[in-house]
């Protein structure tokens, strides 16, 4: 029984809308077929079959103003309702306010309490590493809640080892941004293979994705068309590679952006809530309606 977490930063249930929609524009068969032919917009929630459930999950949490990363992430990985005890949405990365909520209180820590494994799957570059210890870069929530439990973030060796991917899953910005020019390389449906094995080897494993918010915040269609259609092949290598009978994906996100390149800002969109596995396991998750309760769905699955 094992559950590996996809978060994808910055994804909405948008409209159908091909000026604005990139979710309308990518080619993305892979998902589309799970969907029955259906693209991921608001108007294909709630779907339900053999393969996946996709459900309709608000981000907002009765709290004015646009939901933001920190609290965002801190909710998915607590199931608290931290804006609506603060008054308010919060990012990109937690304040001392938010960062309070993410020490003992994670799904990362209570799978560790548990005795079970968890991992953080993705690599990080030695930069990163010294922008935080130089205290000119911050912990987002999710580093944050994966160190607070006392759980190793994996680092550039761990990449060339084989034991963790890169955030863009084929490896690309490696060479092209961070100067490793031998560090592996992936094509997408390979590097959904990789995940899955590297998933197995825990109990719960979380992936971050956070390009598609970057994305949003540029305004650039040409580069989210890029991005959802080599996710699409990732996630096909993927199922292909998982045993959806024992095990389950869920994928979702913090707040709504991408699905809406009219405006630089996130968005009060609900959130696609995809959950691919075996229907029993997966009726867990089917009466959720927002974030705070995606990660009890988890936890429960994973009797911790």
């Amino acid at each position: 029984m094992k559950l590996l977490f996809l978060f994808l930063d910055g994804i909405g249930l948008g409209e159908d809308n091909a000026e604005t929609n990139p979710f309308v524009r990518a080619n993305m068969p892979k998902l589309e077929s799970l969907l029955g032919g259906k693209k991921l917009t608001g108007s294909a929630a709630p779907f339900e079959n053999e393969h996946l459930s996709l459900i309709v999950a608000d981000p907002n949490l009765g709290v004015k103003g646009l939901p933001q990363s920190a609290t965002g992430q801190a909710v998915l990985l607590t199931g608290i309702n931290i804006p609506a005890e603060l008054g308010y949405h919060y990012g990109p990365k937690p304040n001392p306010e938010v960062a309070q909520y993410l020490n003992g209180a994670t799904i990362f820590s209570k799978t560790v309490k548990a005795g079970k494994k968890a991992a953080l799957l993705n690599a990080y570059p030695p930069r990163y590493f010294d922008g935080i210890d130089s205290g000119k870069r911050l912990y987002s929530s999710i580093p944050l809640a994966l160190t607070n439990a006392g759980i190793r973030m994996f680092t550039h060796e761990d990449y060339y080892a084989g034991n963790a991917l890169s955030a863009d899953f084929t490896g690309e910005g490696w060479h092209e941004f961070l100067g490793f020019p031998d560090a592996p390389l992936f094509q997408p449906e390979q590097a959904g293979k990789k995940l899955a094995e590297l998933a197995k080897r825990y109990d719960f494993s979380f992936f971050e994705y956070w390009a598609s918010d970057y994305a949003g915040h540029k305004q650039d269609m040409p580069w989210a068309i890029r991005q959802l259609e080599t996710f699409d092949s990732v996630l096909k290598g993927l199922l292909e590679a998982w045993q959806l009978e024992e095990s389950l994906i869920v994928l979702t996100s913090d707040h709504g952006n991408m699905e809406d390149l009219s405006t630089r800002k996130h968005t009060a969109s609900n959130v696609p809530l995809l959950v691919f596995g075996n229907p029993v396991a997966r009726r867990g998750f089917s009466e959720i309606t927002q974030l705070t309760e995606i990660e009890p769905a988890i936890a429960k699955y994973l009797q911790i």
